[in-house]
């Protein structure tokens, strides 16, 4: 039996993955004043950071299946230095279109945390794989978290341009920090890249568990960014009138759902993950519905968003997590495939959120926008029914059942 992952190596992995994601977030609550300074109407600012996750699909479906070909440590030292080189560009950016090809950009080169993840897995023993898991996304979640309170205070009291300078900084001396600190890992692969591509589609096609997870993350993750896009835009608004170190306080706050990833991976570990995915769906829900019925005070319909920021993050966070426990206990010459396809399909389903959420409320308001987000986890608790049913009335299936042909080969 092998070793298990020193705790070193988990909080640095979970350093480096929080690191490396916030560079996809730091725009949502600088949404004004990139719109502002770029010339992006109302209507269009969700584009912001929807090219931003549409790069990160694009890396996850064409880049991180390469961490089942290539040397791990190599492949995300030169995917951060693609991304410091990015963010650097976004900051010396002059116009939306500038900014918008940056934006694509950070998205592509920040798929370097998804190599990291799947790695974390493969250095981990079974019995601990959820919980390592866990960790690692617990720090993937606080970089998420944390970016949109940092972003908004550095660019109070300088400004977003600082904010992307700065990132990009950082990352490029974090390439170096892994370069020296992470061991090897060199995949035992015989796929050309042209094969390990095309077997993408058979993965996703004999992989049920993949297919389901997927479906399940677009909506809490479409719901997820739709809140985080549209939510700042209230804030500075009319009604709240909120600076950004107003809306950094806020968004500080709603980092606390992040403790929901070390308990879900708990839980799938000890078998749990069907009803665990019920109560992630649910809070998804709940995060949208409880701002439906707020109050006239000012003071109390804020705390009214903050406590539904917490649960929806809390949904979010517990959801990935039993997600990616799924689909790495399907082998390991196939993880960074499934975790690439995996992403890939629930980035899109935030994209999507997205670009609706910030369309919806320039041109239906409020409370549309909040219904709208309901009806993105609503639509995966649905087909979470039709899982329950299944369980109920079919035996559990062997892990063969589950996947054919794992490694990929078919392509």
């Amino acid at each position: 039996m092998k070793n298990d992952i020193s705790r070193s190596v988990v909080a640095l992995l979970a350093g480096a993955s929080g690191l490396i994601v916030a560079s996809l977030y730091y725009a949502q609550t600088l949404v004004g004043p990139i719109s502002a300074a770029t010339g992006l109407p109302p209507a269009a600012a969700g584009l912001i950071v929807t090219l931003t996750q549409a790069g990160y699909a694009l890396g996850l479906l064409f880049v991180v299946p390469l961490g089942d070909l290539l040397e791990n440590r190599k492949l995300v030292f030169c995917a951060l230095l693609f991304a410091a080189a990015a963010l650097a560009a976004a900051a010396a950016s002059h116009n939306a279109a500038q900014f918008l090809a940056a934006s694509l950009a950070i998205g592509l080169g920040s798929v370097a945390a998804q190599v990291l993840v799947p790695f974390a897995a493969h250095l981990s023993q079974e019995s601990t794989r959820g919980q390592t898991v866990g960790k690692v996304v617990s720090g993937l979640l606080l970089g998420i978290m944390l970016a949109r309170p940092v972003a908004s205070l550095i660019a109070d009291h300088a400004s977003w341009r600082a904010v992307f300078a700065l990132a990009s900084v950082l990352v490029a001396m974090l390439a170096f920090v892994l370069r020296a600190r992470l061991p090897q890992r060199v995949p035992d692969a015989t796929l050309s890249y042209g094969r390990l591509i095309g077997s993408l589609w058979h993965l996703f096609r004999d992989t049920p568990v993949l297919r389901r997870r997927a479906a399940y993350h677009a909506g809490l993750f479409g719901a997820f960014s739709m809140f985080w896009t549209v939510v700042p835009l209230v804030l500075e608004g009319e009604r709240f009138q909120l600076s950004q170190a107003g809306i950094a306080l806020f968004a500080l706050v709603g980092m606390a759902g992040a403790v929901a990833s070390p308990v879900a991976g708990k839980l799938a570990d000890q078998g749990y993950t069907l009803p665990a995915t019920a109560a992630a769906l649910l809070l998804g829900i709940l995060g949208f519905a409880l701002p439906l019925w707020m109050p006239d005070s000012r003071a109390i319909a804020i705390g009214m968003l903050v406590i539904a920021s917490i649960v929806l993050d809390m949904g979010v966070a517990a959801n990935l997590v039993l997600g990616q426990r799924a689909l790495f206990a399907l082998g390991a010459e196939v993880r960074s495939r499934l975790n690439g396809i995996y992403f890939a399909l629930f980035f899109a389903g935030g994209a999507l959120g997205s670009a609706t959420g910030a369309w919806v409320l320039a041109s239906y308001g409020w409370r549309a926008a909040l219904l709208t987000g309901i009806a993105f986890p609503a639509a995966a608790l649905l087909y979470w029914i039709s899982e329950a049913l299944a369980s109920r009335a079919a035996p559990r299936q062997p892990l063969a059942a589950i996947i054919r042909k794992p490694g990929g080969s078919q392509g």
